[in-house]
């Protein structure tokens, strides 16, 4: 493997991201509907054990949500095959590892309620990601619509922050949510909100400071 030329793998990459992009839109509509649009509450919402039609299309999407982690492992298996190593951080391997565990806990114990408007802004962050990486795919003659590159990790960034303030509020407001669940939902969002801070400055804020001492 060490000694093969990197694969391109343009087509199978612009077909990988469009479904992506669906599934993260079918989802997202999914949680739209199965509660956040109108019925469940932004300040502190309980999980729905009951055998409701609600309740069990919310169980069901979590269960999709779940397997949606594991499609994304595509990811890494296109990064080595590209030989695109670099792209294999820490921050990739982390994230790639601990969501489907998370998941899992949310399909087992709490398929529904409060923590399901994380998933809700990760499928319509991902939505964006995704679109991003299929024009991407595309080759260099779509290079000039990609000037919003390093938006989508300020996108994340906010995703963290409106998890983490949401996640507080579980926590502050009693309505049955399982406090545990949102002091991890917490501690994750503030994880990954140093360390996609962390990765911003690495990729943009030092880039643009070698760029202007190379000007002067």
């Amino acid at each position: 493997m060490a000694n093969r030329k990197p694969y391109r793998l343009r087509g199978v990459l612009v077909a990988y991201n469009a479904f992506q992009v669906v599934f993260s839109l079918g989802m997202l509509y999914e949680h739209l509907m199965s509660g956040w649009l109108l019925d469940y509450s932004y300040k502190c919402q309980p999980v729905d054990y009951s055998h409701n039609p609600s309740a069990l299309r919310m169980a069901n999407l979590c269960w999709w949500y779940f397997i949606s982690k594991f499609t994304e492992f595509a990811d890494t298996v296109f990064f080595v095959l590209r030989k695109k190593d670099s792209q294999v951080t820490f921050l990739h391997l982390y994230h790639h590892s601990l969501t489907p565990l998370e998941t899992w806990i949310c399909v087992k114990f709490i398929a529904g309620g409060h923590g399901t408007l994380g998933n809700l802004i990760n499928n319509a962050v991902h939505v964006v990601m995704y679109a991003y990486y299929m024009l991407a795919a595309m080759g260099p003659e779509f290079q000039k619509y990609l000037w919003w590159k390093k938006h989508l990790t300020t996108v994340q960034l906010v995703q963290f922050f409106l998890v983490f303030v949401h996640s507080a509020q579980a926590l502050i407001f009693d309505c049955g949510y399982p406090k545990l669940v949102a002091a991890l939902l917490l501690l994750h969002a503030t994880i990954f909100f140093v360390l996609f801070s962390d990765f911003y400055r690495s990729a943009y804020r030092r880039g643009k400071s070698a760029k202007e001492l190379k000007a002067e």
